[in-house]
């Protein structure tokens, strides 16, 4: 099998070719690679063809690393037909490649179930023996992740690598009763309580919720102009990005930042921040579950707008009740159980491969010290 990459200037006419494909991802679009482009990476968009069909779409990045290296990153792609493709890209990738490019990672966006023994289990199980909780992260099930495809060889990944996903194809009512009983409850006390949640224009509210939750958390966050441009970026074609916020009282105190594509929709960026206000007796106010009712909207209008898959983007692979994704992971929980692996693959393109990802993987623990006092990764 022959495949050849051919490149487009269409943003249309690739953002199309990425949605119709059935394993595919909204990183993918067209707008995530002008969002990336305000980084210093310069995207280039292909049509990955078989004789004069259209098989898949691919967006690489070009990361300069040094004079004379770069790297080229498929951030969860490529979008393609089959993963039987793969082995057949690398080659057709090779065709294309500059002779600077020393290495490709690809994210294949075909979600792998976890099993269902640890780490949710190990949680309860701390609590009551009153111990730390460190967990294994779970295995795939039957040990299922592939260790290659072809010439690409398992790796680390940029995206996160372990996420909570839920079926939206089910009726609502199924959706909410699969939902924890702590959820379920939350979300009561919000209607109750007269919180408003939906999608939200407002930007400025929600760069204050994901500001404060970053130095809250001690996490890093790219230049305001990102995030803004791939909210306007990812409309333009034929993707979509939008905002959802949860208001208590007119404040928001809970957001997200979404990315869509085909019959999936990606919970990219958001957070929270606590309300300490008062009533007229100067008492503070009732709890308000902001964040709950935050969750179960952005999933409902998901479902409301024709997406089947609600990807919550991301937990830990090791548990530590002392780290702020601990209560990230515990949130999305309530609201799905369905924790999968999306594993990376790299190819090599030249001798100097090895050594950069060493370096790559040196730099990376640097920033971890330097942000957070942590040589871990967030996740």
């Amino acid at each position: 099998m022959r495949l050849t990459l051919v490149e487009t200037t269409d943003p249309r006419a690739y953002d199309d070719a990425v949605s119709r494909m059935p394993i595919t991802s909204a990183l993918q679009g067209w707008g995530y690679g002008e969002a990336r482009r305000t980084l210093g990476q310069t995207p280039t968009r292909y049509l990955i063809m078989q004789g004069d069909r259209t098989v898949g779409a691919v967006q690489l990045l070009r990361k300069r690393l040094v004079p004379g290296f770069s790297t080229l990153y498929a951030p969860r792609g490529p979008a393609l037909e089959s993963l039987d493709l793969l082995p057949a890209f690398a080659e057709a990738v090779r065709r294309v490649a500059r002779p600077t490019d020393a290495l490709l990672k690809i994210e294949p966006p075909v979600p792998f179930p976890a099993s269902d023994s640890a780490p949710v289990d190990q949680p309860a199980a701390a609590e009551a023996t009153g111990t730390e909780v460190v967990a294994t992260p779970p295995a795939a099930q039957d040990d299922a992740l592939p260790d290659s495809y072809g010439p690409f060889r398992r790796a680390e990944t940029e995206q996160p690598e372990h996420t909570i996903v839920a079926d939206l194809s089910r009726t609502e009512q199924e959706i909410f009763g699969a939902l924890s009983s702590m959820a379920r409850r939350n979300i009561r006390t919000a209607e109750k309580l007269g919180v408003i949640a939906g999608r939200d224009d407002d930007f400025d509210a929600f760069w204050e919720i994901f500001t404060a939750t970053n130095e809250r958390a001690k996490l890093g966050a790219y230049p305001r102009e990102y995030y803004e441009t791939m909210l306007r970026e990812c409309n333009a074609h034929g993707g979509e990005a939008y905002i959802v916020l949860s208001r208590y009282q007119g404040r928001a105190l809970a957001g997200g930042f979404f990315v869509s594509m085909g019959k999936g929709t990606y919970y990219l960026f958001g957070g929270s921040v606590r309300d300490d206000r008062v009533d007229e007796n100067g008492k503070p106010l009732k709890d308000a579950k902001a964040p709950d009712a935050f969750y179960w909207s952005a999933m409902l209008d998901a479902k409301r707008h024709g997406y089947e898959l609600f990807d919550f983007w991301g937990i830990p692979r090791v548990l530590d009740e002392s780290k702020h994704s601990y209560g990230v992971f515990k949130m999305k929980l309530k609201f799905s159980e369905q924790r999968v692996w999306y594993p990376a693959y790299d190819l090599n393109l030249n001798a100097a491969a090895p050594a950069i990802v060493r370096a790559l993987r040196w730099r990376k623990t640097r920033n971890n010290v330097r942000k957070r006092g942590s040589a871990d990764d967030v996740l």
